[in-house]
């Protein structure tokens, strides 16, 4: 079966050629070195492409499936990938400058050393990116806990615990009711999960609770955040809190 790359406003035809699928066209398009410069991949099934050093500027990949795709070193300057699927591909090196990924699915993608100058990463999930070394990106644009920058006196968020009152990730700790702890907490910004205390938003909490969980009340100020991660999806670090209450998990509808 012929596929046809064409060029997403003037219709012409960038790559043609003879195989089985479009996946594969575009494969031997960018082994070929040819210029895909804004072509119409509009809603493409490109998953586990290799696609390293395309050029893809200003290219139509709104709705694409893009998922474990190999993208390191590619130019998508200007590129309209929103809605795309992006879960899990290597962006390493990436130029992404204005490129638009509002909505796009970033989760587990590799973007260390991506330019993200000017993308727009509006709803954009970034849950477990990883974004060391990007350069450009405004991390403000990535997550609506800065927010907790700003609060003064005492602040209020949820701490998730095993039946044990111990974090579910990083044991040692016990978060029981009216206890307050204090420990060396993880600054870098560019790790998600890391050593310290990891509390987060309620709905954070609920997503990853499983049987047996508790989620917990815990108070903390301003000065007690070590951490708010790059792109988190509601998790962040504190060095110290006050353990409040235990939410009621039949009225959050878990039990």
């Amino acid at each position: 079966m012929e596929f046809e790359i064409k060029h997403r406003i003037s219709g012409a035809i960038l790559f043609a050629v003879k195989t089985e699928s479009l996946k594969l066209a575009v494969e031997l398009a960018v082994r070929g070195g040819a210029n895909l410069r804004d072509a119409d991949l509009r809603g493409a099934y490109l998953r586990d492409a290799n696609l390293r050093d395309a050029d893809l500027r200003g290219a139509n990949l709104r709705d694409a499936n893009l998922r474990d795709a190999d993208l390191r070193g590619a130019y998508l300057r200007g590129a309209d990938l929103r809605d795309a699927d992006l879960g899990g591909a290597y962006l390493r090196g990436a130029n992404l400058g204005g490129a638009n990924l509002r909505d796009a699915n970033l989760r587990d993608a590799d973007l260390r050393g991506a330019y993200l100058r000017g993308a727009d990463l509006r709803d954009a999930y970034l849950r477990g990116a990883n974004l060391g070394g990007a350069v450009g990106i405004n991390k403000h644009l990535t997550s609506p806990l800065y927010l907790l920058l700003d609060q003064v006196g005492k602040i209020r968020a949820y701490k998730l615990t095993t039946q044990y009152d111990e974090g579910p990730t990083y044991g040692g700790i016990t978060y029981t009711i009216g206890k307050t702890i204090e420990v060396e907490a993880d600054k870098n910004e560019n790790t998600q999960c890391s050593y310290g205390i990891s509390v987060a938003t309620l709905d954070w909490c609920m997503l990853n609770w499983q049987p047996g969980y508790k989620i917990k009340v815990v108070e903390f100020t301003r000065t007690d955040i070590a951490c708010i991660p790059i792109a988190s999806a509601g998790k962040f670090r504190v060095s110290k809190c006050k353990v409040i209450r235990e939410k009621d998990l039949k009225k959050l509808g878990l039990i």
